[in-house]
């Protein structure tokens, strides 16, 4: 590390750096990678008496590197594989059909945490994935209304009062058929609409998205 560059480092943490920093430092060459990864590791440990995780540690492109929960892909930030399957497993939790909840307090704490999850992960400019949340995310909640209803005559009644003929809402309520595969269903998406959805409590990932990049 060159003192200007060594100097610059030192200003920019005030001299030193708190115990569970991470750091992601570009250069051009693997070659070069290796000599500034060896000079900060150095630095940290013999100047600033900081301990540096070896394993965490390594030389690598871009694309391959994972840095606070985000990944780059052709210069651009997306979230990481990682941190998209830990964000499907708690909502998962969240919109779980046995989560012995009223949906009122389920939308309040999925939109707790959808809104927590995006103000952070929400600066991905990877747009492709997010219509299809919102998509997974209201089958989910669809399941989770089917699931409430239970009886056939409350399924019947709810499916009829938005327009689902009378013989498609007896059909769908008397099969056999799992919840999540009736949650895609055309009876259940006619009955529970997009904007009924909406109207109950369900935000939308898209919208969050679209607000954060400025669209809305």
């Amino acid at each position: 590390m060159s003192r200007e560059v060594h100097a610059q480092f030192c200003e920019s943490v005030g001299g030193r750096l708190p115990r569970a920093t991470h750091l992601l430092v570009l250069v051009k060459t693997p070659r070069a990678g290796e000599r500034v990864k060896a000079s900060l590791t150095r630095f940290l440990t013999q100047g600033l008496k900081l301990q540096v995780n070896e394993q965490k540690s390594q030389v690598a492109p871009i694309e391959q590197c994972v840095f606070l929960g985000f990944t780059f892909r052709k210069g651009k930030l997306r979230w990481s594989a990682q941190a998209f399957e830990d964000f499907k497993h708690n909502v998962r939790r969240l919109t779980g059909r046995s989560w012995g909840v009223s949906m009122r307090y389920r939308f309040y704490k999925l939109a707790q945490y959808l809104r927590g999850w995006m103000g952070y992960f929400g600066i991905s400019e990877y747009y492709r994935p997010v219509p299809e949340i919102d998509e997974w995310l209201r089958r989910r909640v669809r399941m989770c209304y089917w699931k409430r209803w239970r009886l056939v005559r409350m399924k019947v009644r709810h499916l009829l009062a938005p327009g689902v003929s009378k013989r498609k809402a007896m059909q769908t309520a008397k099969t056999g058929k799992s919840y999540w595969r009736l949650s895609k269903s055309p009876a259940l998406q006619v009955g529970m609409t997009n904007l009924w959805l909406k109207e109950q409590g369900l935000i939308s990932v898209r919208a969050l998205w679209m607000k954060a990049h400025g669209y809305a």
